[in-house]
């Protein structure tokens, strides 16, 4: 059933089309899931395609302190007493025909997540898209010196076979689900295939992180086949691992529990080499 809260301009030529899914909100550790969204929307120069209206899908007053209550407002900027802005969330999709690519930035729905899915379904049926990804990121015990690691759940099984091939794992988890679970989770009754595709990122690191941001568009790229000169990228997020240096370099005790991270996640890449390791060894190289 298509919601009137779904409202599309434009009908571009699209062949075997896939979505790209972005959403500010729980798994959006270090901006990568909003940032990558943004990011390919504009290196790709996306056109906007259609929009889902935000009313009755969010809560604007949450009971508690000021902090948890701000985190629910709507945005206004104000100045010398006028109102220059007020901003609701906003959840758009646009398109790049060239790459049969449709992205979306939006906010996580608080409210009628049957309705906010039914949009996101019924635009798949408009344009025959039969794949989504969703890019998403949460904290974890990773140094930033380091690839992040990738988790993804699917919601088929014969899918893991390509991810598994850009060294990504799956996620074991219970608790507390998100909107992306209960997408991922109603994609089977409609003839749709759904990825999550989530960098386990620096929990020490706050704000946004154009490192971990590249590393999951490269991979991204070779998942859809994309040619995208990240080198404009590559430079952020190389200046930002070199401030991060720097200031980890004035905190020995920070420092030292990061060297500790690196020796963690080397040990365990190594452990997974098998086979190359044995061999490397048989070599006289060592890895330790």
């Amino acid at each position: 059933m298509t919601s009137d809260k779904l409202k599309i301009f434009s009908r571009p030529d699209l062949h075997n089309t896939r979505l790209l899914l972005g959403f500010s909100g729980w798994m959006d550790g270090g901006e990568v899931s909003t940032g990558t969204m943004k990011y390919l929307i504009d290196k790709l120069d996306a056109q906007k395609l259609a929009e889902i209206t935000p009313e009755g899908f969010y809560i604007y007053s949450f009971p508690g302190s000021m902090e948890i209550t701000a985190l629910f407002r709507p945005h206004t900027r104000i100045r010398a007493g006028i109102i220059k802005s007020f901003e609701v969330p906003r959840n758009e999709f646009f398109y790049s025909e060239q790459n049969n690519l449709i992205l979306f930035f939006g906010k996580e729905p608080n409210l009628q997540w049957e309705e906010f899915a039914n949009c996101i379904f019924s635009l798949c049926e408009q344009f025959h898209i039969e794949m989504m990804y969703f890019i998403g990121s949460v904290a974890g015990l990773v140094p930033h010196t380091r690839e992040p690691r990738f988790l993804s759940s699917v919601s088929d099984e014969q899918l893991k076979e390509t991810l598994k091939r850009y060294g990504v794992r799956f996620t074991d988890y219970e608790g507390p689900a998100s909107f992306i679970t209960y997408l991922t989770t109603n994609c089977a009754e409609r003839a749709l295939k759904m990825s999550t595709f989530v960098a386990t990122i620096p929990a020490y690191v706050q704000g946004n992180n154009p490192r971990c941001i590249e590393a999951v568009i490269r991979r991204l790229a070779g998942i859809l086949g994309l040619q995208i000169d990240l080198d404009d990228l590559r430079a952020v997020g190389d200046e930002f691992e070199k401030k991060l240096n720097d200031a980890v370099a004035e905190q020995p005790e920070l420092s030292a529990n990061i060297h500790k991270l690196e020796e963690d996640y080397d040990n365990e890449v190594f452990s997974e080499m098998g086979d190359l390791k044995t061999w490397l060894q048989q070599q006289g190289i060592r890895l330790d």
